[in-house]
């Protein structure tokens, strides 16, 4: 094996680098970039492209889409060899007498869908500087300095939590940072563009920076707007604190460009269908990307898991905490969007009933404890599974909500009202107020912030759900909370919010399985009656009980077949060959939603309703 890369040190590098990316080639999806490196002896010297990328949790550094590196010394190319071992790590060696090394390379973004996420079109730009800069190894990169500069399209607003020096000669350059605060500062670029100004007179300001397909998708109401301020004061009022000079939601409207959903300290990428505005009544399942987002600003960013922190982005994480990171930030995303008004209380209670049947009916809870689920980033790196039910995913997240709703009830529950995971989130989110230098935790100062606010063995209970597999389904959140999960042949509105956005039709809980739109079988329940009938990932449905597939139909077909005992015909296509499906289904349709239980204190309503 060769020589382990140069394990980083916490010791300043000397001199400033300079990065300058240019980002016009809009045809082609292409980022240009040229990285000055000084340095301050001759000899071997190896430099790095990241390889972890904090908030995808895994080694997803788009390697793959980096193409035509050079690498220079006083205007002569150096030879350079990939380490063969870590193949993010490249090897040179320093002429005497140089004082910097010039590095240029593009970075080679999707030109289509099936290859990653689309990140330029004719309209916006998302640039991500983690993948657009490389650093020298044996340094933590907090002790890195650069300065950064891009070249948009002509007439473009860019955005960025990062601070203009100016415009000069068509480049936009940037104030000097550390690589950790540049890898952290990702822009957005448009030319429709809007900035909303989130918190007037605020401590610090917060701005909702918004890029659209077309200018009228700009256009919001008043209403629409005193949410997303609401979100920010419900936030404050949370917490107690804020960990940021200034924090800005990067907003992108498009359905070209990809969507997303990223945290960063002082700002977060924020992608989602271009009607957000315009068409907000149906669009409730797409509302609580910012609260969740803008959460991570206290819960992942500021806070971090001990073993998510590394000193540079190619060293290994380790994501064993990130049913808090993520957990609890969906949680908290999900309240914070209900107190605010992004969500009304109803479709708050309809998403959580969402949530609540997907892990009722995830059977991989036989086998697989959720604390397995966060090496899943490195595991299956989030591409399509076969039985997702089965296999499980990064459960961590919304089955962490669930046992996060069980822990509040919990101290609701046992302190008679007087506390609830409220005060848990601002005595262990909430410290240091105006820092955002990171501060690591473990379990165990998890569980000791928990008994500060109720004495109880939180221990015990995070084991039981978190760490050992737990085939029973979350659920103890919602009867505590006086509510329970039950299902009706009618889909609530945020269902069929849910399933507009996933461009799907959903019969997980009648016939256990999802279509897209063409028909084609994009999810089928491990167990279910189309499992049990033969059905897979891949087929589509031609037919249904021998007249051509039509999506009411097919729930016409299902609803019918409740009067009798004859099973549904399915005529399947799957490559080259047709086959005919009886499916032995006779329970009608059945989609999700939370009723109450008479008598019992209603736990859920108080926990979305607005701090006042």
């Amino acid at each position: 094996m060769p020589p382990k890369t140069e394990a980083p040190q916490d010791m300043a590098y000397p001199g400033l680098l300079k990065v300058q990316v240019d980002a016009t080639d809009l045809d082609r999806h292409i980022f240009r970039v040229h990285e000055t490196i000084p340095v301050a002896k001759a000899g071997p010297m190896t430099i790095l492209y990241p390889q972890w990328l904090p908030g995808n949790h895994g080694p997803s550094g788009p390697l793959k889409a980096v193409g035509g590196i050079v690498f220079r010394a006083g205007g002569q190319a150096l030879p350079w060899m990939r380490d063969p071992v870590d193949v993010y790590a490249f090897h040179i060696d320093v002429p005497a007498g140089a004082t910097s090394v010039d590095v240029d390379f593009d970075l080679l973004t999707a030109v289509a869908a099936d290859e990653g996420r689309i990140v330029m079109t004719p309209e916006m730009i998302s640039l991500q500087w983690i993948s657009l800069a490389m650093y020298p190894a044996g340094h933590y990169t907090r002790r890195i300095q650069i300065e950064p500069a891009v070249r948009f399209p002509e007439g473009w607003t860019p955005f960025s939590a990062l601070e203009s020096t100016g415009l000069r000669d068509g480049v936009t350059h940037y104030k000097a940072v550390d690589f950790d605060t540049l890898a952290d500062s990702p822009m957005i670029a448009g030319r429709y563009a809007r900035r909303i100004d989130l918190d007037p007179g605020g401590v610090a300001p917060v701005n909702l920076d918004v890029i659209a397909d077309r200018p009228e998708l700009l256009e919001a109401t008043p209403q629409q707007i005193e949410a997303h301020r609401q979100l920010v004061q419900q936030a404050y009022k949370l917490y107690g604190s804020h960990h940021y000079n200034h924090y800005d939601f990067l907003f992108s409207l498009s359905d070209r460009m990809g969507g997303n959903g990223l945290e960063h300290h002082r700002s977060s990428e924020d992608g989602t269908a271009p009607d957000y505005f315009t068409g907000w009544p149906k669009n409730p399942a797409a509302r609580d990307l910012l609260a969740h987002e803008y959460t991570h600003s206290w819960d992942g960013k500021f806070r971090r898991p001990a073993d998510l922190w590394t000193p540079n982005f190619n060293v290994p994480m380790r994501g064993s905490l990130l049913w808090v990171y993520e957990g609890q930030t969906q949680y908290w995303g999900f309240v914070l969007s209900g107190r605010s008004g992004l969500l009304s209380k109803q479709e708050a209670l309809d998403a959580l009933a969402t949530t609540a049947a997907t892990y009722a009916y995830r059977v991989g809870r036989e086998w697989r404890s959720v604390e397995d689920t966060t090496n899943d980033p490195v595991i299956a790196a989030r591409r399509p599974q076969p039985w997702l039910s089965f296999q499980r995913s990064e459960d961590y997240y919304s089955e962490g909500q669930l046992v996060w709703l069980d822990a509040d009830t919990l101290i609701r529950e046992k302190s008679g009202g007087k506390r609830s995971l409220d005060d848990f989130a601002k005595g262990f989110f909430g410290i240091d107020n105006g820092s955002w230098t990171p501060v690591a935790y473990t379990f165990d100062d998890v569980v000791a912030a928990l008994n500060k606010v109720e004495p109880y063995d939180w221990a015990g209970f995070l084991n039981a759900r978190i760490n050992q597999v737990a085939p029973k389904p979350p659920l103890d959140g919602l009867a505590r909370g006086g509510w329970k999960l039950a299902y009706t042949d009618t889909p609530t509105d945020y269902f069929k919010s849910a399933e507009a956005r996933r461009k799907s039709i959903d019969l997980t809980y009648s016939l256990g399985l999802t279509l897209s739109r063409e028909a084609e079988i994009t999810g089928v329940q491990w167990e279910g009656p189309a499992f049990k009938a033969g059905l897979t990932i891949g087929g589509k449905i031609l037919a249904v009980n021998g007249i051509a597939f039509d999506a009411d139909r097919l729930k016409d077909v299902i609803t019918e077949a409740k009067k009798g005992r004859d099973p549904i015909l399915l005529l399947v296509k799957r490559g080259d060959r047709f086959t005919s499906v009886a499916i032995d289904y006779h329970d009608g349709l059945r989609y999700p939603r939370l009723e109450r239980i008479e008598g019992t204190p209603d736990l859920l309503s108080a926990i979305y309703a607005p701090k006042k």
